[in-house]
Formats: C-alpha cells, structure tokens, sequence
C-alpha cells in the first residue's frame, strides 16, 4: 500500500519533462511533498519494500527509457527557502544553486562558486559539487535529512563523507536542507565576480543545448580552477578531445562540439542512445589513454524493454 499524504501523488508519471536531457520513462510513482512533516510521515508509513529515489531538477541525470520503478521524491516550493543568519546561508534543498549564490552576494557572502553550477543545493551537497577551485565541502556547515525510514537527522560535515564529486550520504535518504559558511565580501564585488563567472561559461560551455552539464569526472580528481596557471592533461574533456571522439553522434546523441565533456541531446534522442554514446566515449578514452573515465552524469532506472518483453 502506498501512503495518502497532504502532499502530490502521481501514480506512472512519466519524468522526461522533468530532466535537462528529456529523457525517460516514467516513475511508478512521484511524491511532492508538501512539508517536512509530511514527506517525513510518508516515508515512515511506506512499506520498506518499496525503493525510494530523491530527484531534484534533473540537471545531471539520465532516466532510462524504461523508467523507475518505485516512489520519486521531489522537492518544490515548500523546501527553497533561503535564510541568512551573519556569515551562513540556509538553504531549502529545492532553492537553485545559482539562487543561493545571488542571494548570498545580496549579503555580502561569498558562495560565488554556487552561481554557475547548474542544479538545486540538494544535489550540489549530494555530489559535492564545486568549480573554479572551490567545492561544497570547504563551505558545509551542516544539513537537515529525512532516512527511509522517516527519521528525520542532522547530518555533520563528518557524516557527508565529502570526496570528488561524492558523499556517503545513503541513496535514499532525502537531504531536505543545509547550511553554509563563505568568507565576507564587498555585494558589488561579488556580483561582479558572478558576472565574470558566467561569461566565462557562456564562451566555453554549450548553455542553450540540451546537457546535463559535465559527462565524466576529471581523472585529475580536481574541477578546473579558472586560473591562467590551470592544468589540464588528466581533465576528461581533453582526453575525450585526444581520442577522437568530441563531435562523434549516436542517433540523437552528441558529444557536443562546442565542448568535448557535455553529452548532447540533439533532439530526439533516448536514453540509451545517450548512455550508449558514454560507453563508447569510456572504451575510446580508455583504448587511447589507458585512463577509465567515470561517470559524473548519473543513471538511473531500467531500459525499455525489449520487443521480445513486450
């Protein structure tokens, strides 16, 4: 049996729509829930059997084209709230990424790095993001969670287990909210520093396509810094550059031309093409480099089934 909560329960609702590279099947359920207390209560009453995946805005995944069986949790308006309390900023899981970023600014924090990072702040403390040689680990204070079970947990900076675009943080648990922490700075200064940020990325990176930013993590184990002196032998765009495979098509899939590391959605591509497209990409790199690329994009959910299935 499936919880009636105070929030919205959609039964087969199909998530492509829901995704930057729409793509996907549907999910045999999607919840959004109306508060804490009732995304809490719901997960508590839910039968254990039953898998739960927390999805934000879909800016770095792929569904599969059959879709995720089980409940979808998806975070909105009640969970994007934005607090600043001195030198800390708290921020609903669903508030965008370049949203704290600006609003933070507006007090004079630094959180800049947030500002070009596609994506809501749930996801960016799941994965660690960062840029430009910052991460959410040299800024997290602390977050508020929901486990499967409906208990609802404070996770420290010790709990997150930060790595290189990962955390420890169980799948299904649901990071509702977190705090953050940035060196003071002059309002002007730091809108000016955003404007520099996102000019440089509207002339390197394909913003108007259909992406879910980066494909692959850098093998250096580090994100591009945006200083004159950055390396770049072991980041995953000049490998795939130096295989031969920036340009290379799919069906509707593209490793986009404007910048090797963004898998493309043309238009009409499916999941599998795109997936597909990132394991040749993996077996080119790796044939030429002796370097396994991983990947940064995650994938969830099962494949269509096939015609013999049907």
């Amino acid at each position: 049996m499936i919880p009636t909560p105070r929030g919205t329960l959609t039964a087969n609702r199909p998530l492509a729509d829901l995704t930057w590279l729409r793509v996907g099947g549907p999910a045999d359920w999607l919840f959004q829930p109306a508060d804490l207390d009732d995304l809490a209560a719901f997960l508590r009453d839910l039968d254990p059997g039953v898998s739960v995946f927390p999805m934000g805005v879909g800016s770095n995944l792929i569904v599969r084209d059959g879709g995720i069986r089980g409940v979808v949790v998806r975070l909105g308006r009640g969970f994007n709230a934005v607090g600043i309390d001195g030198a800390r900023v708290t921020a609903g899981a669903a508030a965008l990424d370049a949203h704290v970023a600006r609003n933070a600014a507006q007090a004079g924090i630094d959180l800049t790095f947030l500002r070009t990072i596609p994506g809501a702040i749930g996801g960016a403390v799941r994965m660690n993001a960062g840029c430009y040689g910052s991460y959410v680990a040299d800024h997290f204070v602390g977050a508020t969670a929901v486990t499967r079970a409906g208990q609802v947990v404070t996770l420290t900076h010790a709990d997150m287990g930060f790595a290189y675009r990962q955390t420890q943080v169980p799948p299904d648990t649901i990071i509702v909210s977190a705090t953050f922490e940035g060196p003071r700075g002059a309002p002007a200064e730091l809108e000016e520093k955003m404007a520099a940020q996102l000019a440089k990325r509207d002339a390197t990176q394909p913003t108007k396509d259909r992406t879910a930013g980066s494909t692959f993590r850098n093998p250096a184990g580090f994100s591009s810094t945006g200083r004159a002196d950055d390396t770049h032998e072991l980041k995953a765009w000049k490998l795939i550059q130096q295989a031969g495979m920036q340009g290379v098509a799919l069906g509707g899939a593209v490793m986009n031309p404007m910048h090797a590391n963004f898998l493309t959605n043309t238009g009409a591509a499916t999941a599998a093409e795109l997936e597909a497209l990132g394991e040749k990409v993996r077996e080119k790199v790796f044939q030429n480099s002796g370097i396994s690329l991983e990947w940064e994009i995650m994938r969830v959910g099962e494949p269509a089934p096939s015609e013999a299935e049907r």
